[in-house]
């Protein structure tokens, strides 16, 4: 669940509160935004994502709340991880590029595997095959 919004980081644009499909923060003037209802938090990270200077930490469990140390977490590079770890932001690399999964790793790399046209085009998703 959401644990800091680091006030050293935030640039106060309150994105981290639109992205939020909980309503877990209240937006202060002139300052961070509170996290205002912590138990609301889904452990989505859209806040996190969505946070432009990575000054967001969601904490991967979901069931309580841990306490956490902003240098600890810089000093562990865990501000903004998620979002970094998903490829979003500048000179970042998107996740979807270096994804190796079991399934779709292989058919990325061979065309063997998705249905085709009688001239070898790879028809969209959804296409009926008829036997050639």
């Amino acid at each position: 669940m959401i644990e800091l919004v680091s006030e050293s980081r935030c640039i106060k644009c309150n994105l981290c509160i639109t992205a939020c499909p909980t309503n877990v923060f209240d937006a202060v003037p002139g300052s961070a935004p509170k996290i205002a209802r912590q138990s609301d938090c889904q452990t989505c990270y859209m806040c996190e994502l969505y946070c432009p200077v990575d000054a967001l930490y969601v904490d991967p469990n979901a069931d309580e709340s841990v306490p956490v140390d902003e240098e600890t977490l810089i000093a562990a590079g865990l501000l903004g991880s998620y979002r970094k770890n998903v490829g979003w932001g500048k000179g970042r690399t998107p996740a979807a590029k270096t994804e190796k999964s079991a399934y779709y790793y292989p058919v990325m790399q061979s065309n063997s595997n998705l249905p085709t046209d009688a001239q070898g085009r790879i028809l969209p998703w959804g296409t009926p095959q008829t036997n050639s």
